[in-house]
């Protein structure tokens, strides 16, 4: 993997635009891979936002504290309004939070402006938030760590429930826009004998999928097909698993598809992983990623900031004043 080293000054978020690591929350500010430093505003959110997500089309970003209810969603930087989110368990789980934008061309922000429990679609540009009907029963689900597949119809919330325990449900977002009761139930559920921990996509219909080590086996859901501390793929079409594989490392909560082979694992230190065989391919031991294996977290982890960019596979690591964009 090949590794550049970026100084920082007051960094406050971190987002994947194009091929450059922007700060939203600090002035748009712009880290460029060659180490040049730019601008895209003129001042910074007084105010601690930690977090922040772009749109595809680099248009519009969010920014928020993860483990708070406070957000912004801005346009090319600046303000369309502010953003809130349940204040049940909030300062112990990730902010959920996605853009997605839809065959009908308009971009919507996927988050939890009602209920813990409860995803919405809200029109960008509009504030709309269009799932929202006096008919909507969601399960209980802390949904967490939101992800979009590549095409924009498929959303996977990697979540958790009590007692905790950590898990993922699935929703096709364009049924949502015509029946806001899709997203109270998961389409689908994995056969898994445990928790979930890690889940991202591969591709459109595929899905990496990670256990804990210290999971819990729950008996409505005991399969051979994924147990404690391992790894298979989720072809959500058939919903289908595949054979599990035992890792050569702990698995966490960060573990990032690159192809149809290796994937990005940043439990304690970056590594790539051949998640078909769990071997190690790579590694970089001197740079801390964190430990974080759920979306359950707590501000004293004190987890450096992380992005991946899905267009170029490359991850960003942000702590000490410093970024490490580390590609593969």
């Amino acid at each position: 993997m090949e590794r550049i080293t970026l100084q920082t000054n007051g960094l406050m978020t971190i987002s994947w635009l194009k091929d450059r690591v922007i700060d939203w929350a600090n002035s748009g500010r712009q880290y460029l891979l060659n180490g040049q430093v730019q601008e895209l505003g003129s001042y910074y959110f007084a105010f601690p936002f930690d977090s922040a997500i772009t749109s595809d089309n680099g248009v519009y970003s969010a920014i928020y504290q993860n483990l708070g209810t406070k957000g912004l969603l801005l346009k090319n930087g600046k303000i369309l309004r502010e953003i809130n989110r349940s204040y049940y368990q909030a300062d112990v789980y990730e902010y959920p939070i996605a853009f997605a934008t839809l065959k009908n061309g308009k971009t919507y922000l996927i988050h939890c402006p009602n209920e813990y429990c409860q995803l919405d679609l809200e029109e960008v540009e509009t504030g709309e938030i269009v799932t929202q009907t006096k008919e909507r029963k969601p399960s209980d689900f802390f949904h967490s760590r939101l992800e979009v597949s590549p095409d924009n119809k498929t959303l996977i919330s990697k979540g958790w429930g009590w007692h905790p325990f950590d898990f993922v449900e699935l929703f096709d977002i364009d049924e949502a826009l015509s029946n806001p009761l899709s997203l109270d139930k998961s389409k689908i559920e994995p056969g898994v004998a445990g928790e979930i921990c890690a889940a991202s996509f591969i591709n459109n219909d595929t899905i990496l999928i990670g256990s804990p080590s210290e999971t819990e086996e729950f008996e409505e859901r005991i399969s051979e097909r994924l147990g404690p501390g391992q790894i298979a793929t989720w072809n959500i079409r058939t919903n289908t698993i595949s054979k599990p594989v035992n890792p050569d490392f702990i698995v966490g909560g960060h573990l990032t598809p690159i192809d149809k082979t290796y994937a990005w694992d940043l439990f304690d230190f970056p590594k790539i992983i051949n998640y078909n065989t769990g071997k190690i391919v790579e590694k970089i031991e001197s740079i801390f990623s964190g430990k974080q294996k759920s979306s359950i977290i707590s501000a004293q982890d004190d987890l450096p900031k992380i992005s991946f960019n899905r267009q170029t596979k490359q991850v960003a690591i942000a702590s000490d004043n410093k970024i490490e964009i580390l590609s593969p």
